[in-house]
C-alpha cells in the first residue's frame, strides 16, 4: 500500500505535514462502502475557511487533516461505481453529498441530510461537517463518486488549464453563488466586502454575470490593488468616511443594487477590533431598498476565540431592523457547488473567465503548505494551490 502525507492541524497557528493513513473505502464511522473512489490530487487548495480553524476560531480538534478543495485523478473505484473510471480527471465539490436525500434531489447539496450524523451538510477536512478526511494530501477518498464528481471532458485540455479549473471545487462557485444570491445581472452595481480570494472570485463572477460596476472594499491595500488590476473599483476602508460617502464618489449615488459579504464572522472594524457583524450592518446600509445581500462569508455557531460571550455562541449585534425596513433579502450558508460547477467549467474551458489570474494563484508543494498558511494569514493577495506530488511546477 502506498504511503500518504497530509496537512494536519495541531493547535492554533500551527499546521504540519505528517504521515497519515492511506484512504480506505469507508465512512468516517468505519462502515465499508462500494460507492467511493480513491483520488490522487493533482491540486488541492488552501481556503480562507481553513484559516478560521487554524487561527483557533472554531472547535476544530487537533489532528484534523485539512483541505476541501480537491482536483485529481481517480486511481481506484469501489465495486458500486458505474460511471466514473480509473484514470478520469475530476473536480471534487467541497460539499460531501449523497444524491439520495430530499435536499440533494432539490439541488441543495450544501445541506445533504445523510453524510453528517450531527447536522445537515458535510465537507472534507472541516470541523463539525461529518468527519470526512481532508484532501490537502497525496491521496483522499471521495464517497458517492458517481454523484459527486465532475469529470473533465478532455484530460490534456484540463491539465493545460488546471490553475483555473482547481477553483471549481469551492472558490469560484462560492463567489458566483454570492453574486447570484444577491441578484447580480446585466448592468448591476455591486459592493463586495473583502478582497481575499473569495471576494476576488466574486468580483470575477460578477463580471461574467454582466455587472456594470464592481466595487471591492477592504483594509488590505495589496489586495485592493490586485482587484483594481482586473477592472474593479475599490474602497480602502482604512481611509475612513461612511460607506455611503465612498460609494457616492464612485457611483454618484450612496448605494448599490447588490452586495456580497466575503468576510464572515472574523470581520474587524477600524483599529483592528473584532466586530463580527460590522460587514452585515455595513452592507445593509449600502444596499438599496428591495436589494439583496449574498453571504458566502462564514458564520459559525461557536467561536471560542471571540472577545465577548454572545459572539462565542454565534450571537451577533446585527441591525436586522434596518434590513427589514429596506425589504432586503439575505442568502446564507454553504454553496451548493454542483448547482454551478459544470457551467463554470465550460466558461473556463472556453476562456470566458480567467479565475486563476483574478485570485492570483500560486502553485506550491505539499511541504510548503505550513509557510503558505502563515503567508495567507498575513494578507498576501494570493490563492495558494498545493501540488502534492511535485515540488513546484514551472
Amino acid at each position: 500500500m502506498a504511503s500518504n502525507h497530509g496537512v494536519v492541524y495541531l493547535r492554533p497557528g500551527k499546521v504540519e505535514v505528517q504521515s497519515i493513513d492511506y484512504p480506505e473505502l469507508k465512512t468516517p464511522q468505519g462502515k465499508k462502502i462500494d460507492h467511493g473512489v480513491i483520488i490522487k490530487p493533482i491540486t488541492t487548495n488552501i481556503c480562507g475557511s481553513d484559516q478560521h480553524m487554524v487561527r483557533g476560531r472554531t472547535t476544530a480538534p487537533a489532528g484534523l487533516v485539512l483541505g476541501h478543495e480537491i482536483t485529481g485523478e481517480v486511481i481506484e473505484c469501489g465495486s458500486g461505481v458505474e460511471f466514473i473510471s480509473k484514470g478520469d480527471l475530476v473536480s471534487v465539490p467541497f460539499n460531501v453529498a449523497c444524491g439520495r436525500c430530499r435536499n440533494c434531489k432539490e439541488r441543495r447539496t450544501d445541506v445533504c441530510l445523510n453524510v453528517n450524523p450531527s447536522r445537515a451538510g458535510g465537507a472534507y477536512g472541516y470541523v463539525d461537517l461529518g468527519g470526512w478526511v481532508g484532501g490537502q494530501a497525496e491521496y483522499v477518498m471521495v464517497p458517492y463518486a458517481d454523484w459527486n464528481l465532475l469529470k473533465f471532458p478532455d484530460k490534456d485540455q484540463a491539465r493545460a488549464k488546471i490553475t483555473d479549473l482547481t477553483c471549481l471545487t469551492d472558490i469560484l462557485p462560492t463567489g458566483y453563488h454570492g453574486c447570484v444570491s444577491a441578484g447580480v445581472t446585466t448592468g448591476s452595481t455591486l459592493l463586495i466586502s473583502g478582497a481575499g480570494p473569495v471576494g476576488l472570485a466574486a468580483a470575477s463572477a460578477a463580471f461574467l454575470l454582466g455587472a456594470a460596476v464592481v466595487i471591492v472594499a477592504d483594509f488590505n491595500r495589496a489586495r485592493l490593488e490586485h482587484a483594481h488590476s482586473f477592472g474593479c473599483e475599490t474602497i480602502d476602508l482604512s481611509q475612513g468616511g461612511s460607506i455611503g460617502e465612498q460609494l457616492e464618489k464612485i457611483l454618484r449615488v450612496p448605494e448599490v443594487d447588490c452586495a456580497v459579504d466575503c468576510v464572515g464572522f472574523e470581520a474587524k472594524g477600524h483599529g483592528g477590533k473584532d466586530e463580527p457583524a460590522v460587514v452585515l450592518n455595513q452592507l445593509m446600509e449600502a444596499t438599496r431598498a428591495a436589494g439583496a445581500i449574498g453571504i458566502p462569508g462564514l458564520y459559525v455557531t461557536e467561536d471560542p476565540g471571540a472577545k465577548d460571550a454572545a459572539a462565542r455562541s454565534g450571537n451577533l449585534t446585527m441591525r436586522l431592523g434596518l434590513g427589514w425596513a429596506k425589504s432586503h433579502s439575505f442568502t446564507t450558508g454553504q454553496t451548493p457547488v454542483m448547482k454551478y460547477n459544470r457551467g463554470l467549467m465550460m466558461a473556463i474551458l472556453h476562456d470566458r473567465i480567467k479565475i486563476a489570474k483574478a485570485v492570483n494563484v500560486e502553485l506550491i508543494s505539499l511541504g510548503q503548505a505550513p509557510e503558505a498558511y502563515q503567508a495567507f494569514d498575513s494578507g498576501v493577495p494570493k490563492k495558494f494551490v498545493i501540488d502534492p506530488h511535485h515540488s513546484v511546477r514551472n
